[in-house]
C-alpha cells in the first residue's frame, strides 16, 4: 500500500466547483466571479498521405531527471498562478515547456527552468475583446497542440462564447490558432480559424477536453448540453454533437468544411451526424489516451449519485455507447429517475450495446461528486509509476490511481494522504510527466521514491 504526503500545502483555501456538473442543478447566470468549472481508438487507417510528418527536434530543451525508484506518491508545488481556475497543464510533442490553460480564456507558459513567463502564449478573454465567455462552467476548456506542431506551430483549443442571434445562447467552439513567427512563447490571435461550433442551450455540462490520437485525428468530448437529465436526450441522439466523442481529421479538409470525416467514423455515410466517434456521455470534463497503446480513460462525471471512470481498449472504442441519459453508471434512468434527474420521463433501459464503466464512485459513501478524469503514467523519472492511470475528485479531492489487468480488469484505490482542493486536472508533458491543476491557480508535480 503507498502512503502518499503532500511536498506542499500552500492552498489560500478552495473554490467551490460548480455543482452543476455532479449534480445536475441548474446554474445560475454565468458571471465574472463565478466558480470554475470541474467541469479514441488509435487504429490506423489507409489514405495516410494527409497525415502530419513529426519533427524531432524539441522547440525547448525537455527538463531532465534522475529515474527515482518507488510507489509512494507525491505532489510536489510548481507554480501559482494568483486568482486563476486552471483547467488542463499540458505540452507540445517534443517540447519542455509548459502550457496551462486557464478558464478565463488565457493560456500561460511554465518554460524549460520553471518560471511562469509574465506574457501570455494566448489571451482571449472576453474583456479584452476575446471570444471566451467564462464563469460557472464555461470558459476555455481545452488545449490540443498539433502533432507536427514543431513543423507548423499550429494547436487547438475548446471554449465557450455567447451566440449571435437567435436560438440558443451559447457555442462550444473549436478553433485553430498558430503561433508567431517571431516569438515561440507567443501565438497570434489573428490567425483563428473556427474548426466546428456546436450551438449550447445552458451553462453547464460544456465536456471540452481535446486530443490528438495516434492516427493524428481530433478527438473532442462534449457534454450534454447541460440543465439536469438531459432534457433534450442529446446523448442517445444519433444526430446531435452533444454529449458525444467527436473525431475529425483536422488535415484534410473536405465537403466545404474546415476538416474531413474518417472514414470509418460509425456514422461517416448515413444514420447520424458523420463527426460522432462515441455516443452516451454526458460531461467527460477530462480523458485522454494512454500514449504507449491508444486505450481511452474517460472520467465521466455523474448526475444525482454516481461517478465514474470508463476504460476502453483501443479497438473497443469505434461506436460505443456508454450509456447516458438511459443510465447513469449502471443504473437505469427509467426506475431512478431522481437518481439520474430526468426531466423528459424514460420509459426504459435497454443494456444491448452498451458500455458500462469499470469503476465507480458513490456521491453518498465515498464523498465524491465531480470526478476529474487524468493519464496514465509514461514518464521517465518514476519508473515504478508506469502503467498507472491517476485520477481524482474536485470535491472529494484525494488523489485515486488505477491498473488494467492481465485479464483487462481495473482495479482502482484511493491513496492515502492529503492532497489539493479543488483539483480540475492529471495530464502530461511531453515527456509523460504528470501535473495536476487546481481551480485555485496552483500547479503540481505527480512524483514519487521509495
Amino acid at each position: 500500500m503507498r502512503v502518499s504526503v503532500m511536498a506542499t500545502l500552500a492552498l489560500a483555501g478552495a473554490l467551490a466547483l460548480a455543482l452543476a456538473l455532479a449534480c445536475g442543478k441548474k446554474p445560475a447566470p454565468a458571471t465574472k466571479d463565478d466558480g470554475p468549472p470541474p467541469p479514441g481508438d488509435t487504429q490506423p487507417r489507409d489514405a495516410a498521405a494527409s497525415e502530419p510528418t513529426i519533427d524531432a527536434a524539441p522547440a525547448e530543451p525537455l527538463a531532465s531527471c534522475t529515474p527515482t525508484a518507488g510507489s509512494n506518491v507525491s505532489l510536489v508545488q510548481i507554480a501559482k498562478i494568483p486568482q486563476q481556475s486552471l483547467v488542463l497543464a499540458t505540452s507540445p510533442p517534443f517540447d519542455g515547456r509548459l502550457f496551462v490553460v486557464e478558464q478565463s480564456g488565457r493560456i500561460a507558459i511554465i518554460d524549460h527552468t520553471g518560471k511562469v513567463l509574465p506574457t501570455a502564449f494566448l489571451d482571449l478573454r472576453d474583456d479584452i475583446g476575446g471570444p471566451v465567455l467564462a464563469g460557472g462552467e464555461l470558459g476555455l476548456l481545452g488545449l490540443a497542440f498539433d502533432p507536427a506542431y514543431n513543423d507548423n506551430h499550429q494547436f487547438y483549443v475548446y471554449y465557450t462564447a455567447a451566440a449571435a442571434g437567435s436560438g440558443d445562447p451559447y457555442v462550444d467552439v473549436v478553433a485553430r490558432y498558430t503561433t508567431s513567427g517571431s516569438d515561440a512563447n507567443v501565438a497570434d490571435p489573428a490567425t483563428a480559424t473556427t474548426i466546428l461550433a456546436i450551438p449550447d442551450y445552458a451553462t453547464n455540462h460544456n465536456g471540452g477536453m481535446l486530443e490528438f490520437g495516434s492516427d493524428h485525428d481530433l478527438y473532442i468530448g462534449t457534454g450534454d448540453g447541460g440543465s439536469e437529465g438531459d432534457p433534450r436526450r442529446n446523448g442517445q441522439n444519433p444526430n446531435a454533437l452533444l454529449g458525444k466523442m467527436l473525431r475529425i481529421d483536422v488535415h484534410a479538409p473536405a465537403g466545404g468544411k474546415p476538416y474531413g470525416i474518417p472514414s470509418d467514423n460509425p456514422y461517416a455515410n448515413s444514420g447520424g451526424a458523420p463527426e460522432i466517434y462515441m455516443i452516451g456521455l454526458r460531461n467527460p470534463w477530462r480523458w485522454s489516451f494512454d500514449r504507449a497503446n491508444g486505450d481511452m480513460w474517460i472520467g465521466e462525471v455523474g448526475a444525482g449519485v454516481t461517478e465514474e471512470l470508463d476504460y476502453l481498449p483501443a479497438g473497443h472504442q469505434l461506436g460505443a455507447n456508454l450509456g447516458w441519459s438511459e443510465f447513469e453508471g449502471s443504473d437505469c434512468c427509467s426506475t431512478e429517475a431522481n437518481h439520474c434527474q430526468a426531466q423528459v420521463p424514460i420509459t426504459t433501459c435497454d443494456p444491448t450495446g452498451k458500455v458500462f464503466p469499470q469503476v465507480t464512485r458513490s456521491h453518498a459513501t465515498d464523498n465524491w461528486d465531480s470526478i476529474i478524469g487524468g493519464q496514465v503514467y509514461r514518464g521517465p523519472c518514476f519508473p515504478d509509476l508506469t502503467g498507472t492511470y491517476f485520477f481524482t475528485d474536485n470535491g472529494f479531492h484525494g488523489l485515486s490511481e488505477a491498473r488494467v489487468g492481465s485479464d483487462g480488469s481495473v482495479t482502482a484505490v484511493d491513496l492515502p494522504g492529503t492532497w489539493p482542493q479543488s483539483p480540475a486536472s492529471i495530464h502530461a508533458d511531453a515527456r509523460g510527466e504528470l501535473y495536476l491543476t487546481t481551480t485555485t491557480g496552483l500547479v503540481f508535480h505527480v512524483v514519487a521514491g521509495p
